[in-house]
Order: structure tokens, then sequence, then C-alpha cells
């Protein structure tokens, strides 16, 4: 195992593990509004959930693939937590940036968020007003103000019952963890601490396992991202490299555990890592002609995340019961369009600088 001398993500294989993420996520916030899909276990634990799946998949079910998505394609979140920890090591842990203090580093992340956030957010609220006639209580001001301020997850008991669209809760746990990093885990650059804070947030969710909505809450703010999130960083200053047969064995090893994990409440805690080491494994696996199709979605998956709401928004309500494969494929060609003419609209808006 060599630790030091190679990196074990360049960038187009992050890159790649970024279109892996992304289309797990997009497919997921499709399917798992079919009715007859299999749930998932995002944010609570139900036993029968796990249980459903393993029938579809004994069973050979001919929408086995909406199954999959919809029950496991949430975990693109945590291997882009992972990419972010890794990233974070990367950039501000080198000599360079060792002076960027706290309230700069805060300050360009919440720009950066916000610049790439609030595009989409303007335009998925004209898009559902054209739509609903429940606007005003859907997008509130004060709702509005706590998305627009990255503060919603933490502001409300029942973050699920307020942010819209869904996936935008993820802006609010990224400037969480922003601040954990910049205020902890760069200050003070030890295994065991980050090991500490990794193990501390598995605690917490271990004892919330009989209380459904503070389980809840806490996975939607930065204990339910600590794991992925410290996965990273540890592997960003560590770099573990293995050979291609440990590539294929750690890929195994956590295909089984995600499958198997997923169906106790333990289990389920630690199959964010495993989903995290199962990522990592297939793009060292890749050969690099077949990764270009995911290094593309990668290079568009910021673009992606914020403008697929809109594409399922238009194209959920017309597919959902009859031709359902083709409504998804519908579905990914205009999240794609969509996103990239938000990169498009992005050039005109200035980046914020360190």
């Amino acid at each position: 195992m060599n630790t030091k001398t190679n990196s074990m993500l360049d960038k187009e294989r992050s890159m790649a593990l970024r279109g892996v993420a992304i289309l797990g996520i997009v497919l997921h916030n499709y399917c798992h509004f079919l009715g007859f899909a299999v749930k998932e276990n995002e944010y609570t634990f139900n036993a029968a959930r796990p249980a459903a799946f393993m029938e579809k998949l004994a069973a050979a079910d001919p929408d086995l693939l909406i199954h999959f998505f919809s029950f496991l394609g949430h975990y693109g979140v945590p291997v882009f937590l992972f990419l972010s920890g890794y990233g974070l090591v990367k950039k501000y842990e080198q000599k360079q940036f060792n002076h960027i203090g706290a309230p700069s580093f805060c300050r360009y992340h919440f720009l950066k968020l916000f610049r790439l956030m609030i595009v989409g957010y303007v335009a998925f609220i004209a898009v559902y007003l054209l739509r609903h006639n429940n606007g005003a209580s859907v997008f509130s001001w004060d709702h509005v103000l706590a998305q627009l301020t990255m503060t919603i997850n933490l502001l409300y008991p029942r973050p699920d019952s307020v942010i819209m669209p869904g996936p935008y809760w993820f802006f609010g746990l990224m400037m969480q963890l922003y601040l954990i990093y910049v205020l902890v885990l760069r200050r003070w650059r030890h295994d065991v601490l980050l090991i500490a804070v990794a193990l501390g947030s598995l605690l917490v969710e271990w004892l919330l396992k009989d209380n459904a909505e503070a389980l809840n809450y806490v996975r939607y703010n930065f204990v339910g991202g600590l794991l992925p999130f410290c996965m990273g960083i540890g592997c960003g200053r560590q770099e573990w490299c293995f050979s291609r047969p440990v590539w294929v064995a750690l890929l195994l090893l956590s295909a089984f555990s995600v499958i198997e994990g997923g169906r106790t409440f333990g289990g389920w805690l630690m199959v964010p890592a495993f989903v995290v080491t199962g990522a990592v494994s297939t793009v060292k696996l890749l050969p690099v002609r077949w990764m270009r199709p995911l290094v593309f979605m990668g290079t568009c998956s910021a673009a992606l995340f914020v403008m697929h709401p809109i594409a399922r928004e238009l194209i959920i309500s017309h597919y959902r019961r009859i031709d359902i494969y083709g409504g998804i494929c519908i579905y990914l060609l205009s999240a794609v369009a969509l996103a990239l003419m938000l990169k498009e609209v992005l050039k005109y808006i200035p980046k914020p600088r360190l």
C-alpha cells in the first residue's frame, strides 16, 4: 500500500465520482415519487423497507431499476460529502491557503453556494406558482428567508415539511459542515479527533433510534453528514492507494454491506461509509473510456443538482402512471438541458473571491 506518493482520486476520477453521485440523486428524486417504488430509509429507519427491497431483488422484479434508485439513490449525498471533505483538504491544507481565516472562508463558501442556488430557487418558485394554488403557504416569507440564509435545516423542527424544493436541504447541511471544518477540523488536524467526531455523530443517531422526529431532525443537519465528510478529510490527508485486487475486494465487501447492513438500524447507520468505499472502488476500477459519460455528468453535477427539481416538477405529473420509462428519459434529458443552461447563466454572475 502506498500512502503518500499517489493521489487516491485524480481530477478525472473525482469528476466520475461526482457523476455517479448526481445520477443517483437525480434518479432517486424522481423514482421515489412513483407510487409502486420501494421507498428509502434516508432520515429515519423503517425495517419494512429494506425487506421490501430484498423481495424485489430476489424476485428479479421487472421494475428493479426503479426500486434500486428509489431505495438507494439518495446515497449520492454521502458521496458528495466525502468529495467535499476530500477537496477541502486538498485546497485549504496546502501552504498557499493556510492563511485563510474562518470569516473569509465562510463568506466565500456561503456566496459560492448562494450564487449556485439562487437562480434555480427563483426559477423553481416561478414554475411551482404557475402550477399550484398553495404557493403563499409553501413559500412564506420566513421559509424563503431561511432557505436563502441556509439556516432552514436548523430553524424548524421538521425540516422536511418546510424545505421546498426538497433537495435544497443540502445547502444548509454544507454550510454547517464548512463551519465545523474551518473552526474545528482544520485547526486541530489529528486523526483521533476526526475519528471521535465521526463516532460521536453515530452515537447521537443511535441514542435517538426510538425518537423518529428527533432522528429526522439531526439527520437533516450536520450530525447525519459527519461520517462521510470525515472520511473524505481522512482520505485527503492519508491518500490510501491500493492494488487492483484490493479495490475489487473492497467493492464486493461494500456492495454486500450496503444491502445487508441496511436491514438493521445499527447497520443502516454505517451504510453511508460503505456506499462511499463502494463508489470510490468503482471509479478506481473503471477503464478510462467508460468513465467519460460519468465525467461529463460530473462536470454538470452542481448545476444538475440545482435544476433537476424543476425538471421533475414539469415532467412527473404527466408520466408517473403511463409510459414510466419514457418519462424518466425525458426527465433526465430535461434536467441535463436545464443544467447546461444554468452553466451558461452562471458565466454572467461574478464568482466570489477569497
